[in-house]
């Protein structure tokens, strides 16, 4: 009675989940599908769940107007760039508040965590204004600089840094390693799995970040995949099967990325388990 009672509930969990999955890949779907719809099936009621007369004229308007390419450039460059940075001053501050010892360095990571649930919205003004003494203002690095210091990076980095033997790097130093060899060659190494995960948050992370990218980016050619979508939609014009393909090529890039990095993503998640 015990196992048949489990498996009822295993059973029930399982359906459950699957469920929860169909709901949740259904947008994907709907996205993937809208693209091949013109507009007259877009607008259709009730709405087709499967195209009836699949077209490639969406495709055939983006590829004939060129833009989307500048704006899939624009957010592969922003994204690329600002991961990086992320995943290199992200790792160096885990490295600095998990290996070396200074003074206020518990009260340095206290107001990093702080800084993480300040809203995004109300340093909107700050950082504009900021940008705007830089003469940023409409430049792609204007995109990129505020998100080489994220927070959340930071405070992932310092907890997956905690799991590296501080034995390992006093080691090397005994063998006559730099404080930079450490770093590149011993530390980085360890923590692979850990910048692999952050670097799948850093660039997704990027590339949705649309409220910023558009009070930042006014010129047509200079505007990422997300903001140039959004200049499809007029005040009385909005074709959803342009829009849908556009998402669907948009979408790509971030698939691409989470598949390339997946391992490393859930070996981080394990690995921001461990403890040193």
């Amino acid at each position: 009675m015990g196992n048949l009672g489990f498996k009822a509930v295993k059973i029930a969990a399982d359906a459950v989940l699957y469920l929860l999955a169909a709901l949740f890949i259904f947008p994907l779907y709907w996205m993937t599908t809208g693209a091949f719809k013109d507009q007259t099936s877009s607008v259709a009621f009730p709405p087709e769940l499967i195209p009836s007369a699949p077209t490639l004229v969406n495709f055939r308007k983006l590829v004939g107007d060129g833009m989307i390419f500048h704006w899939l450039y624009n957010s592969i460059f922003t994204s690329v760039i600002a991961t990086a940075g992320v995943c290199l001053v992200a790792s160096m501050a885990g490295y600095a508040l998990t290996k070396r010892k200074f003074w206020g360095a518990n009260h340095s990571f206290t107001l990093i965590v702080v800084v993480m649930f300040i809203p995004r919205q109300i340093t909107l003004v700050p950082l504009f204004t900021m940008m705007r003494d830089l003469n940023l203002v409409g430049t792609l690095a204007s995109v990129i600089l505020p998100v080489i210091c994220l927070p959340f990076g930071v405070f992932l980095m310092k907890q997956f840094s905690q799991s590296v033997p501080t034995e390992l790097l006093e080691a090397g130093k005994i063998d006559g390693c730099s404080e930079l060899g450490l770093f590149f060659r011993i530390f980085l190494p360890v923590i692979k799995p850990a910048i692999g995960a952050l670097a799948i948050f850093a660039f997704t992370y990027t590339w949705n970040d649309f409220l910023w990218q558009l009070v930042m980016l006014s010129d047509h050619a200079k505007m990422t995949i997300n903001v140039g979508i959004a200049t499809m939609v007029t005040e009385y014009v909005a074709n959803y099967g342009l829009q849908m393909a556009a998402a669907t090529l948009g979408f790509l890039p971030v698939f691409v990325m989470f598949i390339g990095f997946q391992r490393y993503f859930v070996k981080g998640i394990t690995m921001g388990s461990l403890k040193g």
